[in-house]
C-alpha cells in the first residue's frame, strides 16, 4: 500500500512539473491529496463513521479554518490559520467546484504572472479574502475552510489580463445549454451572483461569499495596478462551466 501511495505520489509530481503551469497543477494536487487523507473525504477509515466522524470533521475544520471569533482574541497561532484553511475543502462538491474553477483559470493566468508571482499573489490573495470576512464577522463561531477566496482572485485578475477570452458556461436558466461567452461577461455575471448571495447564511464550513468578493476585487486591482492597461492579453478557449459548487 505503500509503495503504490509513494509510486502514485512520484507520478503526480512528475506530471507537475513536466506542464506549463505547475503551481495551478501543484496546487490542485495538494488540495485533493490533503481532502482525501482528512475527515471530509470519509475515506480514512481512521476517523470512524457516523458520529465519530462527525465529530473528528468538526475538530479538523476547526484546527485547520478560519474561526473568526478566534482569529483576533485567541492563541498567536490562529494567525496562521487563514493560510491553512486555503487547503482545507469541506465536502466534495465543495473542492471538485474549486478545482475546476482553479483549472481552467489558474494555468493562463500563472503563464502571465509567473510561477513565483503566481504563487505569491494565489496565496496572499487567499489570506486577504479570508481576514476580510474574519473583520467583517468577528463574533463567527463557524469555521470556515477552502480555496475559494484565492481562486476568486485568480478570477478577478483573469478577468483584466484575459477580458476577451471566451469561456464554456452552463447557464441554469437556460437548461444548462453550454454557451460561449467572453470573459467579460461571464465573470462580471459571477461576481453579481456572489453579491446577491453575500447576505446568506452558510450551511456549513466553507467560504463565506464575502470573501469570494473580497478576492475577486483584490485580484481585480492586483493585475490593473501590476500590469495597466497596455498588457492585456488576447487569447481564444478557456472552457468552463459557470458558478461555484459550495462557497
Amino acid at each position: 500500500m505503500i509503495s503504490q501511495l509513494s509510486t502514485a505520489t512520484g507520478r503526480t509530481l512528475r506530471a507537475v512539473r513536466s506542464t506549463s503551469a505547475p503551481i495551478t497543477h501543484g496546487l490542485i494536487a495538494l488540495c485533493c491529496l490533503l481532502f482525501v487523507l482528512g475527515p471530509a473525504s470519509g475515506l480514512t477509515p481512521g476517523y470512524g463513521t457516523g458520529e465519530a466522524l462527525a465529530t473528528a470533521q468538526r475538530a479538523y475544520f476547526r484546527h485547520w479554518g478560519v474561526v473568526p471569533a478566534e482569529l483576533f482574541d485567541g492563541p498567536a497561532r490562529e494567525v496562521l490559520t487563514p493560510a491553512t484553511a486555503l487547503f482545507v475543502h469541506g465536502s466534495w462538491v465543495h473542492l471538485l467546484g474549486n478545482m475546476l474553477f482553479l483549472f481552467v483559470f489558474g494555468a493562463m493566468t500563472e503563464e502571465r504572472m509567473g510561477r513565483v508571482e503566481f504563487t505569491l499573489f494565489y496565496t496572499g490573495c487567499g489570506y486577504l479574502a479570508l481576514l476580510g470576512y474574519a473583520a467583517a464577522n468577528t463574533s463567527s463561531e463557524e469555521s470556515l475552510v477552502g480555496a475559494s477566496g484565492a481562486i476568486s482572485a485568480v478570477l478577478g485578475a483573469f478577468l483584466f489580463l484575459f477580458p476577451r477570452a471566451r469561456v464554456t458556461s452552463l447557464l441554469p436558466f437556460l437548461l444548462f445549454l453550454p454557451l460561449r461567452f467572453p470573459a467579460w461577461v461571464v465573470l462580471p455575471f459571477w461576481a453579481a451572483v456572489q453579491w446577491a448571495a453575500a447576505e446568506q447564511a452558510s450551511d456549513g464550513p466553507g467560504v463565506a461569499y464575502l470573501a469570494h468578493l473580497v478576492g475577486f476585487g483584490l485580484g481585480f486591482v492586483y493585475a490593473w495596478v501590476r500590469y495597466g492597461r497596455g498588457t492585456r492579453v488576447k487569447c481564444t478557449a478557456a472552457p468552463a462551466p459557470e458558478g461555484e459548487n459550495q462557497p
